[in-house]
């Protein structure tokens, strides 16, 4: 089957008759020594090919690929953030059929439940292995164990679980915790700079999703740093979901009830933009050196080069390319080796002295 492209390749919608659907179909390809023949209308909701999820119908892109790959049922939060869509990129990029592997990619758009959903159907299906990004940390022990009693393994990817670590067998992702400590490093050794290492310092924050294992973590992260200075006061914080629109929104009610703030700090890219769109829409001059000290993170193309600019400050890096440390994973566990039960990604700190060596090599 060398003829085969590198689609998406979504969760099918139904699985009855699924594996009985699939046998018949190998059985023809063999026999005839070509692709897959084109399944009848009335076996379209079992169908082997692999089809592409739209918001009306579900498209018949190309025949499955034979047996011998390896099954990966996929299950993405969402795609709420540039980073989000790197993120799913780096895995289909990685899983593809070249590689060895049939990937069922499915986006959860947001929700727990359609993530639990996904999960269970790929523990019907008896793919050969399991991997997600979790919406939150909260409520994944009963689906784990069962994926745990079907003999199916489970690789957590980007954020974390607080289930009972003996239900997965690996997580691949980021140091929420240090990515926050650095940027609370960061920016006591710039008010250093500043000369105002003991000024009071105001500072507003723009929270994840409320409950991930990113929000938690940075937050915890720069809460340590925070609290080793008695003159840094947190003025406030809310939920900016990751988005920009969000961002934006928070930002404006800070910015009418506070009139002294000094440090705003991000947890991602495109609540920072939408902060920047807030500010802007306020009256402040973003290039001046009287502005907020803006923190971000995720280090995106386009939060590089507001940092290029000088008007984000510092960039804390949350590295999205998790996909080819999953395939590596998956191969070690193929051929019966042990593998560790945590992968951290290589992440930097960004700040004008370097971000411009880095900008161009960006795909998110």
């Amino acid at each position: 089957m060398t003829g085969l492209n590198k689609g998406n390749i979504k969760l099918f919608p139904d699985n009855k008759g699924w594996n009985a659907c699939k046998r018949n179909a190998v059985k023809k390809a063999i026999a005839l020594g070509t692709a897959f023949t084109l399944l009848t209308a009335s076996c379209i909701s079992c169908s082997p090919f692999n089809v592409e999820e739209t918001s009306s119908n579900m498209q018949i892109l190309e025949p499955e690929p034979a047996e011998n790959l390896i099954r990966v049922g996929f299950s993405q939060l969402g795609s709420e953030s540039k980073w989000r869509r790197a993120n799913s990129i780096s895995i289909k990029d990685a899983l593809t059929v070249d590689n060895g592997f049939f990937l069922q990619f499915n986006n959860a758009r947001q929700t727990q439940e359609n993530q639990i959903k996904a999960i269970r159907g790929f523990i019907s299906q008896q793919v050969d292995y399991i991997a997600f990004c979790p919406v939150t940390e909260d409520g994944w022990d009963t689906v784990l164990r069962e994926a745990k009693d079907a003999d199916i393994p489970v690789i957590i990817v980007d954020r974390q679980v607080s289930a009972d670590s003996s239900l997965y067998t690996t997580w691949i992702g980021e140091n929420m915790r240090q990515e926050g400590e650095n940027a609370g490093i960061w920016l006591s050794k710039k008010l250093e700079e500043l000369g105002k290492s003991h000024d009071k310092i105001n500072i507003i924050e723009l929270l994840g999703t409320r409950g991930s294992s990113s929000q938690i973590g940075r937050s915890i992260g720069f809460d340590t740093v925070c609290d080793k200075h008695q003159n840094w006061v947190l003025l406030d914080r809310d939920d900016g979901d990751f988005t920009t629109a969000k961002g934006q929104e928070i930002m404006s009610g800070f910015l009418e009830k506070y009139d002294d703030i000094d440090v705003v700090v991000c947890q991602n890219d495109d609540m920072a933009i939408g902060a920047v769109q807030a500010m802007q829409d306020a009256g402040i001059d973003l290039y001046s050196d009287e502005k907020p000290i803006i923190i971000s993170f995720d280090a995106s193309r386009q939060g590089l080069e507001m940092v290029m600019q000088g008007i984000i400050d510092v960039d804390v890096e949350c590295n999205p390319a998790s996909g080819p440390q999953l395939s590596e994973v998956i191969h070690e566990m193929e051929q019966g080796n042990q593998v560790a039960k945590a992968y951290f990604m290589n992440e930097e700190v960004f700040t004008r002295d370097n971000a411009s060596r880095f900008v161009d090599d960006r795909s998110y």
